[in-house]
């Protein structure tokens, strides 16, 4: 899911800053090599990446374990590369992203970011909370849609290296003020991405609040196991373990309807080719330009992560098993990249060449008593996990 392409062009072209050429970061055997010996026995490398306009450094950290290799931005957390092996052993990059801080600023449509205060839509970006209304950053159209004209994605994040055992990740940290974007209460929040001996990517996500509030954290990772920029991610084999899903509105905003998949092209509870019925002409497809919905997840909350959908790219042979403890998972099948974005391989972003899986709470919960709520109040702790798990 993500803004509408006319309005991150607009927005960029209304702040003066200039497209760039992106090269490509094709990695060879050998400079692969190099990098492990660099990375000293998998401890997190730290290399500038470049600067905001303000001056501030932007820094680049790259990990390496079981064998998956990920490289994160300090600017919005993201993940700028993930590398992971194919059935023959061979890496390749399976997100999208830039290789210049400038792309990230001018014209990301949050690639690899961190998302929050709210991930996903709220209706007019007004909510009531204890009797009390509040107006938030309208960015979408009339809605506003994570977080705001400046989320989380878009601020640099303190960022703690850690090697823990066999374990190797980071901390990152940000304080979000009362009334940044509109939100209530100052809301410290720490998000750890770790990669285990197995190769294994974990998010955790914490955060506290002052002052009651509204929080819906998520990534916003763009996926194709084939290889970042290679084409199509149609004939992915996509499972989603849910029997519901929430329809939307022509803006995308939830109508609080949780309707049954079943008969559907929204029906993923057996695998299936995300091309096999993207063009059924379903109403709520037509709106969307594609899958830009979410699932209510069988297991609905839970204590621990539980694996929920599973991703598979025939070609490669590569999988992605997706667990989290949330309710809910939004599916956007890459449906406003349209040939205007290059990426890190050189190679432009078409309609369909990459996909979204979120973890996340219902988009315009607060609007919406039937949905799970994602209210946090002080003494009280959000905790969340995601844990991402890759085969061949």
């Amino acid at each position: 899911m993500e803004l509408n392409r006319r309005t991150v062009i607009a927005g960029a072209a209304a702040a003066g800053v200039a497209a760039t050429t992106l090269g490509t970061t094709t990695t060879s055997a050998a400079a692969a090599a190099g990098a492990q010996a660099a990375a000293g026995s998998g401890k997190p490398v730290k290399e500038l990446f470049g600067r905001l306009a303000d001056g501030t450094k932007v820094y680049r950290w790259s990990l390496e374990n079981g064998g998956t290799r990920l490289k994160v931005l300090s600017y919005g957390g993201i993940v700028q590369s993930l590398e992971i092996p194919d059935r023959h052993g061979r890496h390749a990059n399976v997100v999208n992203g830039f290789d210049t801080l400038d792309a990230y600023v001018a014209k990301s449509p949050y690639f690899g970011a961190l998302i929050g205060r709210y991930g996903n839509r709220i209706g007019k970006g007004q909510f009531t909370l204890d009797g009390k209304g509040y107006q938030l950053s309208v960015n979408d159209g009339v809605n506003s849609l994570h977080g705001g004209a400046k989320g989380f994605d878009k601020h640099v994040w303190d960022v703690e290296p850690f090697t823990r055992g066999s374990d190797v990740g980071l901390h990152l940290h940000y304080t979000s003020v009362d009334g940044e974007m509109g939100y209530p209460g100052t809301l410290r929040t720490k998000v750890t991405y770790t990669l285990n001996r197995h190769g294994e990517w974990r998010i955790d996500y914490e955060a506290t609040t002052d002052r009651p509030t509204i929080v819906n954290l998520t990534s916003h990772v763009y996926w194709n196991l084939a290889g970042e920029g290679s084409g199509t991610i149609e004939d992915h084999e996509l499972r989603i373990a849910a029997s519901r899903y929430t329809p939307t509105d022509a803006g995308l905003i939830p109508t609080g309807e949780l309707a049954k998949v079943a008969g559907t092209p929204f029906d993923f509870r057996h695998a299936k080719p995300i091309g096999r019925d993207i063009r059924a002409g379903h109403e709520q497809q037509v709106q969307a330009k594609g899958y830009d919905h979410n699932w209510a997840l069988d297991k609905g909350i839970t204590a621990k992560p539980e694996h929920v959908a599973t991703l598979r790219d025939p070609r490669s042979g590569r999988t992605l098993k997706i667990a989290t403890d949330q309710p809910g998972l939004q599916f956007y099948s890459g449906n406003f990249l349209d040939g205007t974005l290059t990426g890190t391989g050189g190679r432009t972003y078409r309609q369909g060449d990459a996909l979204c899986l979120e973890t996340q709470h219902f988009p315009d919960s607060p609007n919406h008593a039937n949905f799970p709520s994602t209210v946090l109040r002080p003494g009280q702790t959000y905790r969340t996990t995601t844990i991402h798990t890759f085969g061949a």
